[in-house]
């Protein structure tokens, strides 16, 4: 019942993100979905450490079971208005157009090979962590998060012909884009 429970969240939340995308922003979303998701991997560590501990002891009341599924749906419903679908388009927009595909290429590799090595570990890792696998995964949540927050600029309402001026206007990433490839928008266009 879970099961249908958090799919059906997971369906409508992607619907929230599909149509407040635009209107709210890439950065906002991400900013958001990092914070709930942080809590809720955090808040169901706690819940499950001092239910079961590390002997795995223990059950949850009814009432402790449908607050635990709360946080999973919380996590969930963040997840997927933020970092499901946007670590899709967000890619696909900070390239610029000579190498978007080869970046969305590599996003989609490194994306798969991520959730190989977790689909792999994430059994072993549950039955040597226990409840510390949350803290384990909300301490990436956090720094993804952190990273946004200091290093992704907001690209919504941004044509890909613009990106690179995005780029150069950025405190950290300026020192990376070189000045001829923001005229123009072309290399070859800071010579004419």
């Amino acid at each position: 019942m879970s099961s249908v429970i958090t799919g059906g969240v997971n369906v409508v939340a992607t619907f929230v993100s599909i149509f407040s995308v635009d209107k709210f922003g890439r950065r906002i979303l991400f900013l958001e979905g990092g914070i709930q998701m942080l809590i809720c991997q955090v808040a169901v560590g706690i819940m499950i450490a001092l239910k079961f501990g590390v002997s795995g002891e223990g059950y949850f009341t009814n009432g402790e079971a449908s607050l635990l599924l709360f946080f999973i749906c919380a996590y969930v419903a963040a997840y997927a208005w933020s970092w499901g679908p946007l670590g899709w388009l967000v890619p696909s927009e900070i390239c610029s157009l000579e190498v978007r595909s080869a970046g969305q290429g590599i996003n989609v590799a490194v994306n798969m090979l991520f959730t190989f090595v977790i689909a792999q570990v994430f059994l072993t890792m549950l039955c040597h962590l226990k409840f510390g696998l949350f803290f384990f995964f909300a301490g990436f949540v956090l720094i993804m998060t952190i990273f946004v927050a200091l290093l992704m600029p907001e690209t919504r309402n941004v044509r890909i012909e613009e990106m690179n001026k995005v780029w150069k206007s950025h405190w950290f990433w300026r020192k990376f884009i070189s000045d001829d490839v923001v005229i123009g928008g072309h290399p070859h266009m800071a010579t004419i």
